[in-house]
């Protein structure tokens, strides 16, 4: 048996993938956490939605870890996690997946370790930033479902909550971003402090300012976060099952600091 997270952000808010759930809280040394409880095909899944309750928390002001330390205090091992983006390229279309293996930050304010001063210097490796053993699950189940997916790309992550303007879409372009959004950092860095092997799937929703012939508006990222709501249940849904639960990655010993949090 595994035990999951799943992180969802904009435009996926409940597990109506699950039959049966339960609420949680979980407390940390960051703030509590609530998550919903639940399984599937005799795995633990525990489904923390991001933003809160009707999207109620902005991406800047998302308490990203307390969300890490719930997960790790839950016995988490394995971690999904879906972000709305935006496209800087023509052929990464709205309605594709990308299945992101770099990040560039262009945050501002955000707390980005688990690691304080007590703790001493840590300098973690982050080559690789989002587990390959789930990468390469995800990029194989997408293959069989027929679903349209990238199998690499960057993800720039601004502060939020505003939309970009075309002078930044243009340098992020130039810098070799494929996608943007606002809520991947710090996540994928405190999930590799915290061991767990985290992957994002980058769903598609639009085309960037300046790429796009129309003005960006949040009505239009949920309208397509809708249509795409099948394809991301299917693909988790296989991947929860088709997941080794060995775990010969590099991300389980990435540090050994968190391994008594509490």
């Amino acid at each position: 048996m595994k035990t999951i997270g799943i992180i969802c952000g904009t435009g996926v808010y409940s597990p109506d993938l699950f039959s049966a759930s339960e609420n949680i809280i979980v407390a940390t040394p960051c703030g509590s956490v609530n998550l919903i409880k639940t399984s599937y095909s005799n795995n633990t899944i525990y489904f923390l939605e991001r933003h809160g309750k009707h999207h109620s928390v902005a991406p800047h002001n998302i308490n990203y870890l307390a969300n890490i330390h719930a997960l790790k205090k839950l016995g988490v091992e394995f971690v999904f996690a879906t972000a709305a983006v935006g496209s800087l390229k023509a052929e990464i279309t709205p309605g594709s997946f990308v299945i992101i293996d770099q990040f560039l930050d262009f945050t501002k304010n955000r707390p980005s370790t688990l690691f304080d001063e007590a703790s001493g210097v840590v300098h973690i490796d982050m080559t690789s930033p989002y587990c390959p053993e789930i990468r390469s699950t995800l990029i194989n189940i997408s293959k069989s479902l027929n679903i349209k997916t990238f199998e690499a790309g960057t993800y720039v992550c601004t502060e939020g909550p505003r939309f970009e303007n075309k002078a930044e879409i243009n340098m992020y372009k130039l810098l070799g971003g494929d996608v943007v959004g606002m809520t991947n950092y710090p996540e994928v860095v405190l999930a590799r402090e915290a061991n767990l092997c985290y992957s994002t799937v980058a769903m598609v929703t639009n085309y960037a300012t300046g790429i796009s012939k129309t003005p960006l508006s949040h009505k239009e990222v949920m309208d397509n976060m809708s249509l795409m709501s099948e394809n991301i249940k299917n693909l988790f849904l296989k991947a929860i099952i088709d997941i080794s639960p060995l775990r010969s990655c590099a991300c389980k010993a990435a540090t050994s600091e968190l391994g008594n949090l509490k």
